[in-house]
């Protein structure tokens, strides 16, 4: 029977300050944990054993999914104890891996239909996906079936096709992984060790049909926005008299929605909220567990992580905030330019026309701030009352009176 190893190890700096307290693969989605929504995926196409091999802030994985008996599979765990690289944390699960094994990147989405394809291939073969910005990624050249080069970032990439960090290999790859030498980068490279497959024409390619990974907060928030489409209605709080639910909405147990509140599906409310009174809920939000939203405060299209409060007079637009903030009475979040353009973070295109603020944890603000387009606050930030927020705070910085 085939196993699948998660390759759950790495931070994911980039998409600091959000991994400041958990993982990169613990950062939610509609509602779950990134890892859980592909670990669904591949339970959907019969796999039922998996190999977690975990790092950086690994007791939170090891906490939310344990054995995995609860979902019918079993999970075993290796811990990764230096991020040196892929090719290192393949190397962790070489004593557990004695046949044929699906390898995943653990931040990333991806559809049953195909991991089923990738299956079906003969093995070795590596995921490959059309992108329409190649040049962020390592760009894969074929022929036919078969990949013919693997190529680093480029500004001038030879083919829009991509390494979607999905492969299906047999245990044949460690003997190739013990060949390999650290990369310019200090680490060593799952990428290296296929070039013997490539030179002798035996690495197939598969396209998918499917594919997403998060590499910044931006990311993170467009993914969102599609898997939130998906969502089920679900209603097992209490809803008070006088408020008003439109579309799919999910509302988790002891949540209490107040009067004069307004629901615009698709969103998710997660268990022991808050809402309201006279709060308005936009399409695309998904507030976690213990939040409160309060009177006179509208979210749109925004990650609000557990235990955050947008209690008064407050508009968060297009946003990712962590757990345990507050926002001030009054505190806004703007997500759109004057001129319509994209919004830029630190030199980088989002490639996005409305986005607000990335938030780190525990970040409290004074009332009435204001906080404008493509700012990033770290964890810890202490924001005073009236204070303008732009650019990018480091953590525990403490601005305004």
């Amino acid at each position: 029977m085939t196993i699948c190893v998660i390759l759950a190890a790495g931070e994911g700096k980039r998409m600091r300050p959000l991994t400041g307290s958990r993982p990169k693969v613990m950062l939610p989605l509609a509602g779950r944990p990134m890892l859980e929504h592909l670990v669904n995926a591949v339970i959907g196409a019969g796999i039922t054993r998996f190999i977690f091999v975990v790092g950086y802030g690994e007791s939170s994985v090891r906490s939310y999914f344990e054995d995995g008996r609860s979902r019918g599979i079993s999970i075993r765990y290796v811990t990764q104890k230096r991020q040196r690289g892929t090719g290192d944390a393949l190397m962790t699960v070489k004593p557990h891996v004695d046949s044929k094994f699906l390898l995943l990147n653990g931040d990333m989405v991806l559809r049953t239909e195909d991991i089923k394809a990738m299956l079906m291939t003969p093995s070795p073969a590596m995921g490959v996906f059309t992108s329409s910005h190649p040049k962020d990624y390592r760009v894969v050249t074929m022929e036919g079936n078969n990949i013919t080069g693997l190529e680093e970032k480029s500004l001038h990439p030879k083919s829009n096709l991509i390494n979607a960090g999905m492969y299906l290999f047999e245990p044949g790859i460690f003997n190739e992984l013990e060949t390999i030498t650290s990369s310019p980068r200090g680490e060593l490279e799952l990428t290296d060790a296929l070039m013997t497959y490539i030179q002798i024409g035996l690495l197939r390619g598969v396209q998918l049909g499917f594919w997403a990974d998060m590499g910044s907060p931006w990311d993170l928030l467009g993914v969102h926005e599609e898997m939130m489409k998906e969502i089920a209605p679900e209603h097992l709080g209490v809803i008070e008299e006088g408020v008003f639910i439109r579309g799919d909405v999910q509302i988790g147990p002891e949540t209490v929605i107040m009067s004069g509140s307004y629901l615009e599906g698709p969103c998710i409310i997660g268990s022991g909220c808050k809402i309201g009174p006279h709060a308005y809920i936009r399409p695309g939000t998904a507030i976690g567990n213990n939040c409160h939203i309060g009177h006179s405060s509208e979210i749109k299209n925004s990650i609000i992580m557990d235990s955050t409060n947008v209690p008064h007079f407050s508009y968060v637009g297009d946003s990712i905030i962590g757990s345990g903030c507050n926002l001030g009475a009054g505190t806004k979040i703007a997500n759109l330019r004057h001129d319509k353009g994209n919004i830029i973070i630190g030199g980088t295109d989002t490639r996005r026309r409305k986005f607000g603020a990335v938030i780190g944890d525990d970040v409290l603000f004074g009332i009435n701030c204001s906080v404008n387009v493509g700012s990033v606050i770290g964890n810890h930030c202490r924001i005073g009352p009236h204070t303008l927020v732009e650019g990018r705070l480091e953590d525990k910085t403490v601005i305004g009176r």
